[in-house]
């Protein structure tokens, strides 16, 4: 194999399609085409003289020359994340761009209006924002900044803890007119449930240990859909108390439960948090969640 011949976009090629098994999935991580994939990977093997990938119908494996070059991608691009973080470790003043992770039920919730209010009072910041429930690697550089909800944050990653996300029980206001309502009376009606992909393994649980499951009229894999759901009929949910208690259609039927409270944190790289501007933002956005979280 000549090694002068492997390019590091050959590299990432090969990354993408062993990471994810597929053509199709390289294809999305990297922006292109399944066709531009396959014909790089195709191209590459054929300058190299080996095969790269075993093919399957599950998908594509790496052979042992697949998994040399793999192991040679992972290394090149840690070096190049650390020397990007080393880099921006140093950039001290009020400007650039910052990539955001967080939920679309606290974007929704609590965060779209303190992102506009930010970029109105530090126009030379640009936020780039991920709106996705899957978790995304600050350690990739896939995002420089996490919001989200977890009990138990990466030890790879600092920050802090913003506040605790409390949960209840919605319904629908005009059906349930403000009334309190005991758990005990709402478990044979019908409920709203969270779908397995949604990944919300403690309500889940909850429903389940609550009898709540048989009565589900259907499941939706958003919190957000959660609502909409709950706004539309006589189903109740669960809901974080800050998308429930700030629609007007709905209605709080029971008390916080303490066992779906859940800590929010805010998360940064260890070589981003003397950045200037995510220092700045970290503790600007952080107040304003903690204003937001306790506010009800």
């Amino acid at each position: 194999m000549n090694e002068q011949q492997i390019r590091w976009d050959d590299l990432q090629i090969i990354s993408a399609i062993a990471e994810t098994g597929t053509l199709s999935g390289a294809g999305r991580q990297l922006g292109v085409s399944h066709a531009t994939v396959f014909r790089r990977l195709t191209n590459l093997e054929n300058q190299l003289g080996v095969t790269l990938f075993e093919r399957s119908r599950t998908g594509y494996t790496p052979s042992t020359a697949g998994e040399d070059l793999f192991s040679v991608a992972r290394r090149v691009q840690a070096d190049i994340t650390g020397a990007e973080r080393r880099l921006a470790g140093k950039d001290l003043k009020l400007s650039g761009a910052i990539r955001v992770t967080t939920t679309d039920t606290l974007f929704a919730g609590l965060l779209a209006k303190p992102f506009d209010t930010f970029c109105a009072d530090y126009p030379d910041i640009k936020l780039e924002v991920v709106i996705s429930n899957q978790v995304h690697s600050l350690s990739k550089r896939e995002a420089d900044i996490a919001i989200r909800p977890t009990g138990k944050p990466p030890e790879t990653l600092v920050g802090r803890k913003i506040g605790v996300i409390l949960q209840s029980v919605y319904g629908q206001r005009q059906y349930w007119q403000n009334e309190r309502v005991p758990l005990h009376r709402l478990t044979g009606h019908p409920w709203i449930g969270p779908d397995n992909h949604m990944g919300n393994r403690a309500l889940e649980a909850w429903m389940a240990q609550n009898g709540l499951n048989e009565f589900c009229r259907y499941r939706v894999d958003s919190m957000l859909g959660m609502q909409a759901a709950t706004r539309s009929g006589p189903a109740v949910a669960v809901l974080p108390d800050y998308l429930g208690d700030y629609d007007p259609e709905l209605c709080r039927l029971t008390d916080s439960i303490g066992e779906l409270a859940t800590p929010l944190w805010i998360l940064t790289h260890p070589d981003l948090r003397r950045v200037k501007r995510i220092r700045e933002f970290t503790q600007v956005i952080g107040e304003c969640l903690r204003r937001g979280l306790t506010a009800g």
